[in-house]
C-alpha cells in the first residue's frame, strides 16, 4: 500500500482529496504547511507527494527544493496557477507532473498511479534504443539494421539531455538553455524543428512519436 503525503492549506480540498484516496487504498499523510510538508516528508519518507504550491509560510517552490534534497519520490504539484513559466519553474526544482485547479480527480488519481509506476533511480542505458536504432550517446553513434544514420551537433546535444532523464519530461526552456545559451530560451520555434529532424531519423512513425515525445507548452520526454 503506497503512502502518499497530502499537502493543502485547504481544509476542504484536503479532507475531500484524503477521502477519495483512503478510500482507494492509499494511506494518506497530510501537512497544512510549507515546514509541517518537510517535516513530515523527512521523518515518514512517503512514497509519493501532491503538493500544493500556494501554502501560508514557504513558497512552493522551495518546499518542492527542499524536499528533493531528501527524497527521490514523485512529486506532483497541485496550483491554481496556468501560467506556463510557473508550470517550467516546477517542473526544473523537481516536480514530475504539474496539475491545475480546479481539476478532475479521476485524471489526477490516474496521473498518481502513472507516477507511482515509473521505477526509482532510474539508470540510464549504456546503449538505449529509439525504434530499431541503438543510440550511444558517449561515441555519438545511431546504429539501425541498415547501418548508422547521421545526427547533427545539436541533435545529438538534445537527445543526449533526453536520454540522461527517461520517463521524465525534460522542459523546453532547459534544453534551449543548455543547447544554445540562456538568450535562446524563448526560440521554442528550434525545438519544434530540431525534434522533428530527430523523428524523421529516428521514429518508426514520425507522425505518431513513441519515444521522443512532446508535452505542449512544457517540453519533451524519451519514453524507452
Amino acid at each position: 500500500m503506497s503512502r502518499v503525503l497530502l499537502v493543502d492549506d485547504d481544509p476542504l480540498l484536503l479532507r475531500t482529496l484524503r477521502i477519495n484516496l483512503s478510500a482507494r487504498h492509499y494511506t494518506v499523510l497530510t501537512a497544512h504547511s510549507g515546514q509541517e510538508a518537510l517535516d513530515v516528508a523527512e521523518r515518514e519518507q512517503p512514497d509519493a507527494v501532491l503538493l500544493d504550491l500556494g501554502l501560508p509560510d514557504l513558497g512552493g517552490i522551495d518546499v518542492l527544493k527542499g524536499m528533493r534534497a531528501h527524497l527521490d519520490v514523485p512529486i506532483i504539484v497541485l496550483s491554481g496557477h496556468t501560467d506556463p513559466e510557473e508550470m517550467i519553474r516546477a517542473l526544473d526544482a523537481g516536480a514530475d507532473d504539474y496539475v491545475t485547479k480546479p481539476f478532475d480527480p479521476d485524471e489526477l488519481f490516474a496521473r498518481l498511479r502513472a507516477v507511482l509506476r515509473r521505477p526509482l533511480h532510474l539508470v540510464r542505458e549504456h546503449n538505449p534504443r529509439i525504434g530499431e536504432y541503438e543510440i550511444d550517446t558517449d561515441a555519438t553513434t545511431a546504429t539501425g539494421p541498415d547501418g548508422p544514420v547521421r545526427l547533427t551537433p545539436t541533435e545529438w546535444k538534445i537527445l543526449t539531455l533526453l536520454l540522461a532523464d527517461p520517463g521524465h519530461l525534460v522542459p523546453g526552456r532547459r534544453i534551449l538553455r543548455e543547447v544554445w545559451g540562456p538568450t535562446a530560451e524563448k526560440q521554442r520555434h528550434y525545438l519544434r524543428v530540431y525534434l522533428a529532424g530527430l523523428r524523421r531519423k529516428l521514429e518508426p512513425d514520425p507522425a505518431r512519436p513513441r519515444h521522443l515525445i512532446t508535452e505542449a507548452g512544457m517540453g519533451y520526454r524519451y519514453e524507452p
